[in-house]
This record gives C-alpha cells, structure tokens and sequence, in this order.
C-alpha cells in the first residue's frame, strides 16, 4: 500500500525517510522507466522535499544503486520461497532456483531490468557488488551440490553455471518481453504444466550431471 504525505512525514520523524524514499523509487521506477528517473520525482511521492532525495542517496544513480542492491536481497528471497516447496533433490532445486528467477522478473520487470541490464547503477558499490555477488553464488552452490565439484576451481562446473545462467535470465527476459507468446501451446497450460515445461528447460540447459 502506498503511503500517505502524512505517513511518509511521520515515517520521516522516526528516522525511516531512507526507506520510504526507497519505496517511492520503486513505484517511480515502475511508472516512469529508468531513462525518465529523477530525485524530484521521487521526492514528490514520498511528499517530502525535493532536497530529501539528494541528502541520502546524494544523486538518481545513488539512489537507483541501492534499488537495485535491495533487488538482489528480494531477488535471492523469491528463489528460496520456492526451493521451500520443493523436492530437495539436486536437479529440483535448480529448477526452483530457475523458477524463483523467473517469479521475480515477471512481477518487477522494471526493477529486473535495472538489476541486471542498466548502466544507471554504480557497480562498483561494495552494498551493490556483496548483493549481487550471492545472487550468483547461490546459482553456483545449486551447481555444485549436482556436480560435487567447485565450478571457481573447475572449468567445466563454471560452464555448467554459465550455460544455465543464461538460459534462465534469456527465458526471463523473454517473458517480461511477451515474447513466449509467440509459443502458443504455452499459454494454453494450466500453472502445473507450464512449470514442468519451464522446469524441463533449465535443466536441459546444460549438460549438468551428478558426479557418480
């Protein structure tokens, strides 16, 4: 729900204006797309001044910085949501990372794109560079946990990350796209069975196989 004038003030008194300032860039983010992003926008959403941006985030790519690092936070939360629910099988719980990867493009495509594809953020931001760093480590210890093997120490587990890595982020990006559209039978599954689909491939992504 968003917050009122009032409430964002109040919020302001008790020392949380930062996040409410973080709330406002993502909806401003949402509407207006990363090329038409500005602090006064922002600032107009939370109903503070148009200063108040600019004294925590000190500019729009400060402040789209630490959007997108909070992204990542949100992005690794999605994945494991739904390796909760499923089996604890190694090939399934690549796939569930696969499908948490997707879940969090199809419902912040804007915040997705900024993520991993804009220029408008600093990456070299060490709370930027940590959260994204463990984004992509989580997809290597899924990788790891099916080959028994380092994928930093092993060239061909890092293929396998590489391979499947971009499989899923091209599947997703096609999707925010509307683009699997043109995959008709697709749009005509029920939830279950186009999950199998997306589950079947991620894991032909690769060549993927468990160390005997």
């Amino acid at each position: 729900m968003r917050k009122t004038k009032t409430q964002t003030r109040t919020a302001y008194h008790h020392g949380d204006l930062r996040a409410a300032l973080l709330d406002a860039a993502e909806i401003e983010l949402t509407k207006k797309g990363v090329e038409a992003f500005s602090l006064r926008g922002v600032a107009k959403r939370a109903g503070v001044s148009h200063a108040a941006p600019a004294h925590h985030f000190s500019d729009a790519r400060g402040l789209l910085t630490a959007l997108a690092a909070i992204g990542y936070e949100r992005f690794i939360e999605t994945q494991k949501r739904r390796q909760h629910d499923a089996s604890p099988d190694p090939k399934a719980q690549l796939a569930a990372l696969g499908l948490g990867y997707v879940d969090f493009a199809m419902a912040n495509p804007a915040l997705f794109r900024l993520m991993f594809s804009s220029e408008k953020t600093n990456k070299t931001n060490e709370a930027l560079a940590t959260a994204s760093s463990a984004a992509f480590d989580k997809l290597v210890v899924e990788i790891q946990n099916i080959t028994k093997s380092d994928p930093y120490t092993d060239p061909i587990a890092m293929t396998d990350v590489m391979a499947v890595w971009a499989i899923v982020h091209g599947l997703a990006d096609l999707m925010i796209a509307g683009r699997t559209r043109r995959i008709t039978f697709l749009e005509n599954l029920n939830k279950e069975e186009r999950e199998a689909i997306l589950s079947d491939i991620i894991l032909r992504a690769s060549t993927v196989q468990a160390s005997e």
